[in-house]
């Protein structure tokens, strides 16, 4: 049986990434000795701070490209320690300037930003790590197992690499790798394992984080709690994290990718609730992944910007069924395995398909290395770099929607507004998760 009774509530992510106008509360840069105390000027990260113009343009953005706020100056940190001493210096500062860490600007808002303040490039810390940014160890006296040490400012995907060099992985990821370890802890890391896993906030067993006072703590659920659970998922506000302890887990090998169609809303969640509804950690008949997409009949190419997955040859069949209906809905389902489980996979798999209700004939397997499936998002962000189509604007909205109302949600704004109103040049994702799973990180 599931070790939860599963309490749906469904993410949506409507994603378009054209449009035309940016927001901006622009001004022209000026000399951070002009804007910040002078006597910063003489602490010892003076010469770490820049006001060069490609720096302030740099952190003026974000990945939303909709916001534009123009800092004092940009600190490079060559330690925890400068990052420290700047929170000290502002936090005893009349009255104080506003800090904000960076990592890799994938805010939507700027909330990455510091207006006449400084922004602390994260990334710095990597210059400076001499390789030992993750340390994956074994704690096996203990129930924590493996887990790795990974400073704030370290990539997803260098995190996956360095522990699958121990045949490790952390179990709870997002869709796009190219992001910090900090920068996703600040705000949930929420995907397709969430029903299962919890939320990356939920898969975290020790943080070292730098204070709003610049006091550097260590928390966890047992030591410092309150700091520990207002910092995950706390949008930065709550102090800054310049290392997290991640649990790790055996890594697969391989992946079965499957994707299936509907035309039926109802038969869709019905499914994806059903799905989810196998979400013990170690139930074996559970899926490791489930996300919900919308194909639209005005819309990109089946194989949209995120990944390639149709065949050529499926394209017409799956068009003509667009012009029919006008929106399909893709059911996007992995389970992972190895050579120990290869032989159990397909029968496993046939029983877990037999009880859906996808339009037959409309389902579609393949099977692919586990880092390529959870890598799968670069090959697109690559490609749309070459047609200078990746920094735009990207208005990006995430709902959490009740199951009750998720149907009145298909009608009023997927069949009212999006398909009427030809709103269909970005990913719109649709897909459930368990609220006492999401929701772990606060229960204490």
């Amino acid at each position: 049986m599931a070790d939860n009774v599963p309490i749906a509530t469904y993410v949506m992510v409507i994603y378009f990434i054209y449009v035309s106008h940016l927001m901006s509360t622009s001004g022209q840069p000026k000399s951070w000795t002009n804007l910040l105390p002078t006597k910063l000027q003489n602490i010892h990260l003076a010469d770490r701070l820049s006001d060069d113009p490609s720096a302030i343009k740099l952190a003026s953005t974000d990945f939303g490209n909709m916001a534009k706020e123009i800092p004092a100056a940009v600190l490079y940190p060559s330690s925890n320690n400068d990052i420290a001493s700047l929170i000290k210096f502002s936090h005893s500062s009349s009255p104080p300037f506003q800090i904000a860490a960076r990592g890799q600007g994938h805010s939507i808002r700027g909330q990455a930003m510091a207006r006449d303040g400084v922004v602390v490039d994260m990334k710095s810390l990597r210059n400076h790590r001499n390789g030992n940014g993750v340390k994956v160890s074994s704690a096996a006296s203990s129930s924590v197992g493996w887990y790795a040490d990974v400073g704030g400012e370290q990539l997803w995907v260098d995190v996956l690499n360095a522990t699958l060099e121990h045949g490790f992985a952390p179990v709870s990821w997002t869709d796009y790798l190219y992001l910090t370890v900090g920068g996703t802890l600040s705000n949930a890391g929420i995907s397709g394992q969430t029903f299962r896993f919890g939320p990356q906030i939920s898969n975290v067993l020790e943080m070292d984080v730098i204070t709003g006072k610049g006091d550097f703590v260590t928390c966890s659920p047992e030591k410092n709690t309150e700091l520990f659970y207002a910092v995950l998922g706390g949008l930065g506000q709550f102090g800054i994290i310049v290392r997290a302890r991640i649990p790790l887990e055996p890594a697969p090998k391989t992946v079965k990718w499957v994707r299936m169609l509907y035309n039926d809303f109802s038969a869709f969640t019905r499914d994806q609730e059903h799905l989810i509804s196998f979400n013990g950690r170690k139930q074996k008949n559970a899926v490791n992944y489930l996300e919900g997409s919308l194909l639209m009949s005005q819309g990109p190419h089946p194989n949209n910007w995120r990944s390639s997955f149709f065949s050529l040859s499926d394209h017409s069949k799956i068009i003509s069924l667009l012009t029919k209906y006008g929106i399909l809905y893709c059911l996007e389902v992995v389970k992972f395995y190895d050579d120990h489980t290869l032989a159990s996979m397909d029968t496993e798999v046939q029983a877990l398909w037999e009880e859906l209700s996808f339009m037959p004939g409309f389902v579609y397997e393949k099977d692919v290395l586990y880092v390529d499936f959870l890598n799968r998002v670069r090959s697109g962000e690559i490609k749309l770099q070459s047609q200078g189509l990746w920094d735009v604007p990207h208005p990006w909205l995430n709902l959490f929607v009740p199951k009750s109302h998720i149907s009145d949600f298909n009608n009023g704004v997927f069949n009212d507004i999006i398909l009427k109103r030809n709103i269909t040049t970005g990913p719109i994702l649709v897909y459930p998760m368990i609220r006492s799973n999401a929701l772990i990180v606060r229960q204490r």
